[in-house]
């Protein structure tokens, strides 16, 4: 059943500040909407429960990009179309940018925004495994004052987060130390574009001399929530590329994930196809980052 828009109210404060503060004075009452891509996707079929929803849409202090020495900041609302123009985030972040082209279509790509992708908090997401891989950390900010985690900590479960009541994402931030790495993304879906991942891989690696020096990896719709694998990482570091390693990591991987049958793939679908990307990834590293 269609949801009736007479049943819902919406507010469109005008700045951060004026958001927190109603998000404080009741804090279970209203539901921040910022692009609204997953948000009016349940509206429209009737089952979105929230009645009272605060626009964050175009709030100047969630929508800037800032670039320092030593890391870039995020605005939450800031869009996916926003990440493609940025050229610090092509040449330093490709993975996120990666993921930003994969997200939908154009319209999506206009509206979706970054913070709420993390906080929408679907284990297939194609941002998220990507900012596993670049350790980000978020700036959460309510009438209380802002605090700064790190976002490998930020899942708490499946569709739960570390969000306090009246709290929201004020940024994200990623520190700009992955010069000389190279990079890996790979999704896997029903179709090559606006596919909810069946397997998400993010990962990068740097070796130095014939050894792997430091490797990071990130996937999503392979558990709960969106799992950094470190079983993995440790299994390679410092290890020459061979067969041998090639093979203990793609059954390291395979025994960190905990995938489900669910109606977009199997169980053991999940299971092989992220052996088989481990795989892909460690011999994209011994090649020097030259795919064949």
């Amino acid at each position: 059943m269609r949801a009736d828009p007479a049943d819902y109210e919406l507010v469109e404060p005008g700045n951060l500040s004026a958001v927190v503060s109603l998000l404080a004075e009741e804090p279970s009452e209203w539901l921040p909407i910022a692009g609204g891509t997953d948000v009016m996707v349940q509206y429209a079929s009737g089952k979105l429960a929230a009645r009272k929803l605060v626009s964050l849409w175009n709030l100047p202090e969630l929508r800037r990009i800032e670039v320092a020495d030593t890391e870039i900041s995020i605005g939450a609302c800031c869009t996916y179309t926003d990440l493609l123009g940025q050229e610090v985030v092509a040449r330093e972040f490709p993975l996120l940018a990666t993921a930003a082209r994969w997200t939908g279509g154009i319209a999506n790509q206009n509206r979706g925004t970054l913070g709420g992708n993390i906080v929408n908090a679907s284990p297939a997401a194609d941002s998220l495994p990507a900012l596993l891989v670049y350790e980000a950390e978020l700036i959460l900010v309510s009438a209380r004052g802002e605090r700064r985690i790190p976002y490998v900590d930020f899942h708490t479960g499946y569709k739960q987060t570390r969000l306090a009541p009246g709290e929201l994402i004020r940024a994200i931030c990623l520190a700009r130390r992955f010069a000389g790495y190279i990079s890996y993304a790979r999704k896997v879906g029903s179709r090559n574009a606006q596919a909810i991942s069946k397997v998400c891989i993010a990962a990068v690696g740097r070796v130095v001399g014939s050894s792997i020096d430091d490797v990071r990896i990130g996937a999503g719709s392979v558990a709960p929530t969106p799992v950094r694998l470190r079983e993995t990482e440790r299994a390679v570091s410092g290890k020459r590329i061979d067969a041998a390693l090639v093979s203990h990591a793609r059954k390291t991987a395979i025994g960190e994930i905990r995938p489900i049958d669910d109606i977009r793939s199997t169980a053991a679908y999940r299971s092989a196809v992220v052996g088989n990307l481990i795989a892909e990834f460690l011999n994209l590293l011994h090649a020097g980052g030259k795919s064949g």
